[in-house]
């Protein structure tokens, strides 16, 4: 059967082979049949634009996608410039759809860590690549993961170490190394001149004289008057510069404290927040390409489990999000339906700056310590699940209100041994008890949103 070929134009192309279904929109491509080979003839930004709606929906989400018109940056979500020779399309293809179904013993990919597995699987050589966007305040991300995550909120940098520390990814060239808010975490940042004595920003370079007979120093222009020069603190005139006065190297001055020095203090403020520090303060990242290891390509041919996105938590014996809200909703069915239903509780467990933790070698280990701590602390009839790689979710049968409040305080207050050089570490919990509280209609997803908007 021969190759379903797609050409999205805004332009009619008139030297278009015949075999190729020309659209003008994507939206008239997604009314159509599936095509097998998407080519895109459209400007740089509309070009970006149709990739995401490709690339997030299922139909076309590892299909081949070309450009047809030279482009001035990269772009990550597609294939490259169209080959000139079909044939070689026709093989592409080939290749793709014989990886794509050896991926993972033949399922369908869903999770967004089977997704960008499965495209790197299906690309040989292929990257997780950053770009650049001026208008986020961490100013790099990363597309194929945004496109992957369909619209769920993903820390990218946090998610992309966790999967290195696996041995899943690695890190290949260095793309940028930036400077960010030690409050915030965001990189528009404000670099000022302050005074060292006030940090007011009124400095300005003046001329400054210091007389010999006194010691006096003061600006320049104190020392004129009525044309002559002299010193407005003990009135010597001063005839002779090296013998009556000299210029010291202090050649700025605060208009706000008159404090007269040599070099400005630089103060760091952040655009986003607000927030004073100094250039030491400041969290460097650095912004890297990721790519797949050997570990991980074995992985997509033996097949992938949960265990994947389970990182440094999956020591927890997590179970998958499906059977944790399966079991979740069981417990809200037998609180409605026995009065004598005994109390259950559910724990929300939302981390803050857990990327800057691993950014250290000490923080990493303070991670491992941190798991075990927790493992010690859960029994073996309670249920673990993550729904991001930052927030944990623990259901304890036969417990209360007050024990689930005093486990929660316990698993925030151990974060205390992910604290390093001020990384920012922190933890909100919610705690939620059965049966009471619990509204109409309110299922496991729905009570599951709700203690997640208490913690996020």
């Amino acid at each position: 059967m021969p190759l379903q070929i797609a050409l999205i134009s805004d332009q009619h192309l008139e030297s278009c082979p015949s075999q190729w279904r020309q659209f003008k929109t994507i939206a008239e491509l997604f009314n159509d049949t599936t095509a097998n080979v998407v080519i895109l003839s459209l400007a740089q930004n509309t070009t970006e634009q149709a990739l995401t709606q490709l690339r997030q929906d299922r139909r076309y989400q590892f299909s081949l996608i070309y450009t047809l018109k030279p482009q001035a940056n990269p772009l990550p979500l597609a294939d490259g410039p169209l080959p000139a020779d079909s044939a070689i399309i026709e093989e592409n293809h080939a290749k793709l759809m014989q990886r794509l179904s050896s991926f993972n013993r033949g399922r369908h990919p869903e999770r967004l860590e089977e997704c960008v597995m499965a495209w790197l699987w299906t690309r040989p050589g292929a990257k997780i690549s950053a770009q650049r966007d001026s208008k986020l305040a961490n100013v790099y991300f990363y597309p194929l993961i945004r496109v992957f995550a369909n619209n769920e909120s993903v820390n990218e940098q946090l998610w992309l170490r966790l999967l290195a520390e696996q041995g899943l990814l690695a890190s290949t060239d260095l793309v940028d190394r930036i400077r960010l808010c030690a409050s915030c975490n965001s990189s528009r940042l404000n670099y000022v001149d302050v005074c060292p004595q006030c940090k007011e920003l009124d400095i300005a370079k003046e001329p400054a004289l210091h007389c010999f007979t006194c010691g006096h120093v003061a600006p320049q222009e104190s020392f004129l008057k009525d044309g002559l020069m002299m010193c407005p603190n003990c009135l010597t005139r001063l005839r002779h510069i090296g013998s009556d006065y000299d210029r010291p190297l202090e050649n700025q001055s605060c208009r706000a404290c008159r404090t007269s020095f040599i070099d400005a203090e630089v103060l760091v403020r952040c655009l986003d927040c607000d927030h004073a520090q100094s250039p030491d303060e400041l969290r460097v990242r650095e912004i890297r390409n990721y790519t797949m290891t050997e570990k991980a390509r074995l992985r997509c041919r033996q097949g992938l489990t949960e265990d994947i996105s389970r990182e440094y938590f999956g020591r927890l014996n997590l179970i998958g999000l499906n059977d944790f809200t399966y079991l979740l909703d069981w417990q809200l069915q037998q609180a409605r339906r026995y009065s004598n239903f005994p109390e259950c509780s559910l724990i929300a467990l939302q981390f803050y700056g857990l990327e800057n933790a691993l950014m250290t070698p000490e923080g990493q280990a303070a991670l491992d310590n941190l798991v075990e701590r927790i493992k010690e602390m859960i029994r073996d009839t309670d249920r673990c699940s993550r729904v991001r790689e930052d927030q944990l979710w623990f259901l304890l049968p036969h417990t209360d209100y007050a024990g689930a409040k005093i486990l929660g305080q316990r698993l925030a207050d151990l974060l205390l041994l992910l604290e390093h050089d001020d990384n920012g570490v922190s933890a909100k919990v919610a705690v939620f008890t059965l049966p009471g509280g619990l509204l109409d209609e309110e299922n496991a997803v729905l009570l599951m949103g709700r203690l997640a908007s208490e913690v996020g």
